[in-house]
This record gives structure tokens, C-alpha cells and sequence, in this order.
């Protein structure tokens, strides 16, 4: 039976089945869960959450509080997520767990959150309005995984195929504002509304002719012209929408603008752009400039990001040192040549040092012969090598290199 009592009386081992206002004013990603650490407990109370919906069939009950008992046909004014997962808190002290133990389930949230990202934008396309709250369950999934491992649903969502590009775009960046926006220091409902950012940013994309959003060569001036009125149109989509939050309208409006002020659409610098959309400026330029795209190839990671260094006037430097910490100084993914003259490719982050990951290793550069495949954790104590540098795929001619960190993919 479901009761609804106020927040100040709710205490330990509650069965939290909603939560009174808005969702995005809530201390935690999802609801359904029973209170069992004393910092959600604390978290909850100084939220200003005036009332909860508690199942007392599931946790326990208030000993004397004035309770509204309803029956389980009746239904709380904002009902929680479908699912049942742990809280924003929880989710962010999670164990971690190694990048093989998470792929299989990072894919499958990636593979949910396309299927529910293309159908809201198509429904955005036939003109329908943006209702935020379809979105929330797409962020917190992402962020579970997320929390999990930060290096596989970042990677797995790089892989995207130029033909689903728009859709996937979207979900990677909602990622990737998770991880910097942890990284960040920003408090669980921050990261939260950056995530909801993330993957709104582009949706703006929905009103741009197909012609034009899916040529395979270079666009003319005319065009381009179209395509920078992406960021407006996606405003005005989301203004007209159900309970989007201020900073996912700013991020849209505003992922374009350079801190020297020569983006778009308003030519914003400096801080005159909100972190949020620095933020987004970063994610979403990382992502577009990794992911294989109608008229380009994908560059590899760590040489994107050495790239992305280069642009001076155009990231904010604070924001994107923090971007690279989140990622890692050479991602998943990345080419390395070791000090020992062989080659490996990085398959996880070792967060105590970023220049010492996980890498495989698999060819050696004296010999220029393949050799065994030998995991090596380079952080390891008693491990000699360490990496000498990047190097680009390219000149290798290794058109395969997601094998050797994603052993589900197959030629």
C-alpha cells in the first residue's frame, strides 16, 4: 500500500515509491528504492521535497504520522521511473567495474536509449512537443552505466554508423556531460540536468532539411547557413515543451560558442556562455569529430583531443583540461606505442593515473610483426613499461583496432 507522508518524517529502511514537485528537483536519478544510507537520508530531507509516496509493502512504515493512505490503482501526482534502480548517490559511489564487465551492459543501454532518442526526435520532426520527462529514464540509465565504468558506454557510443549519426550523437554527448560534469565536481542534480542537456542539444537537427543533415559532401555556403539555424530552431522546440529546464534551452542555444566570440548564433565569449553550454561546446565537438559521419571519417580519440588543444579561442581551457581528465589522456581505443618498441591499444582507465592505463598489446615494431596479444596493466606494481606516445592508426594501417578493445564486434 502506498502512503504519501511528509519528507521530514521519512527515515531508514522506507520503500521510496515517489517524491512530490518536479523531477529534476529531486536529490536523487530515480526513485523506487529503499533508503538505506544515512546521506540519502540527510540528502532527501535538505531537499525541499515537501512530501514522499513511501510502499510500505516494501519498507517499513511510519510508527504515528498523519499518512494519506490510496490504493495501488491511484497514482502519485509525479510518478517515478519504471524501473528500479539506486540513487544518484549511490550510483556515483558505485563499485567499479572493469571495462569487460561492463560492455555488454553499456551496449545494451545504448542500444535502448537509440531506440527511445529516434522516436522522440521523429516525433519531434512531425511536431510534436518535447516532453522532458520521456527523457529522464534514457540520462539515468546512461549515468548508471556511467558510474559503473566511465570508459565503455563513452567508447561503445563513438562507434556509431554514419547513418544513425544524428540519433547517436545525442546519447553519446548526454554521456559525456555526465562524465565531465562529475569530474567537474558538480552536485547530483547538476550532473543530472547536464545530461538532459546533452542529449537535447541537437534537436534542433529535427527541423533541418534531409538533404542538407545527411549530405555526404561538403555543404555550400547557403547550406551551412541552414544548418547554423539548428541551434535557434532547437530552442524554439524546446521552449514550447513539458518541464525542460533552463540549462538544457541555454545548452542547445548556445553549444556553438567560442570563448573568443566568434561562434554562433549570438557570438557570445567568455563567460557570457554558461558553463553548462562550455560544457557542451567541448562534448559535442569531441564526439562529432571521433564518430564516422556522411562526409568524413572518425579521427582517432587521443588525436582528437590533441587536435581540440590546438584551437585556441574556441574551448574553454579549464573546461577542457577537465573533459580530458574525464576521458583520459589517451581513450579507450587509442594507439600507443610503448617505451619497449611495441604497440598496444588502450582497453580501460586506471583512475589513479591517467598515463597509466589498461592497454593490449599486439605488435612490435622492431620485428614489425604481430606478437601475442598480452593484456597489461601498466599502473601495476612491478610493471616496466610505460607509454612513449600516440600513434595515429593511419600510418599503420590498422583498420581494426575496436577489436582488440571490444571483443564483441566481429569483421
Amino acid at each position: 500500500m502506498l502512503k504519501k507522508i511528509p519528507t521530514t518524517e521519512a527515515r531508514l529502511g522506507m520503500y521510496l515509491q515517489a517524491m512530490e514537485g518536479a523531477w529534476l528537483s529531486h536529490p536523487f536519478w530515480k526513485t523506487k528504492f529503499v533508503l538505506t544510507d544515512s546521506a540519502d537520508l540527510a540528502a532527501l530531507k535538505s531537499s525541499g521535497v515537501p512530501a514522499v509516496w513511501i510502499d510500505v509493502s516494501k519498507g517499513a512504515d511510519v510508527a504515528s504520522a498523519v499518512a494519506s493512505p490510496v490504493t495501488t490503482a491511484q497514482s502519485p501526482a509525479v510518478p517515478a521511473p519504471a524501473s528500479a534502480p539506486a540513487p544518484a548517490a549511490a550510483a556515483r559511489s558505485s563499485t567499479r567495474v572493469s571495462m569487460e564487465s561492463e560492455l555488454d551492459r553499456a551496449g545494451q543501454v545504448l542500444n535502448r536509449s537509440k531506440a527511445a532518442v529516434m522516436a522522440l526526435f521523429n516525433e519531434a520532426r512531425l511536431g510534436k512537443a518535447i516532453d522532458s520527462e520521456v527523457c529522464l529514464p534514457i540520462v539515468d540509465e546512461v549515468a548508471s552505466s556511467l558510474a559503473r565504468n566511465p570508459s565503455a558506454f563513452v567508447s561503445l557510443a563513438r562507434l556509431k554508423d554514419k547513418d544513425d549519426y544524428t540519433y547517436m550523437h545525442s546519447v553519446a554527448v548526454c554521456g559525456l556531460m555526465v562524465a565531465l560534469g562529475r569530474h567537474m565536481g558538480l552536485n547530483d542534480a547538476e550532473v543530472r540536468e547536464a545530461g538532459l542537456a546533452g542529449l537535447l542539444h541537437d534537436v534542433g537537427k529535427m527541423q533541418m532539411p534531409l538533404d542538407v543533415l545527411n549530405k555526404p559532401g561538403s555543404l555550400t555556403d547557403a547550406e551551412f547557413n541552414v544548418m547554423r539555424s539548428h541551434p535557434e530552431r532547437g530552442w524554439e522546440m524546446l521552449s514550447e515543451g513539458t518541464q525542460v529546464p533552463a540549462v538544457a534551452l541555454d545548452v542547445c542555444l548556445h553549444h556553438h560558442e567560442k570563448v573568443d566570440g566568434t561562434g554562433y548564433p549570438h557570438k557570445l565569449a567568455g563567460e557570457q556562455i554558461s558553463l553548462l553550454a562550455r560544457m557542451g561546446a567541448v562534448c559535442d565537438v569531441y564526439d562529432a569529430i571521433t564518430s564516422t559521419r556522411p562526409y568524413k571519417k572518425a579521427w582517432d580519440p587521443a588525436g582528437s583531443l590533441q587536435r581540440m588543444a590546438q584551437w585556441k579561442g574556441q574551448f574553454d581551457p579549464v573546461v577542457f583540461q577537465a573533459f580530458v581528465k574525464s576521458i583520459g589522456i589517451y581513450p579507450t581505443g587509442t594507439l600507443v606505442r610503448l617505451q619497449s618498441g611495441r604497440l598496444a591499444v588502450v582497453v580501460d582507465q586506471n583512475p589513479e593515473s591517467l598515463v597509466a592505463p589498461r592497454v593490449k598489446v599486439f605488435y612490435s615494431t622492431k620485428s614489425n610483426m604481430p606478437i601475442p596479444v598480452q593484456v597489461l596493466d601498466l599502473s601495476a606494481q612491478g610493471t616496466t613499461d610505460r607509454i612513449a606516445g600516440r600513434e595515429p592508426p593511419e600510418n599503420w594501417g590498422f583498420n581494426h583496432l575496436e577489436e582488440l578493445w571490444n571483443p564483441n564486434l566481429k569483421r
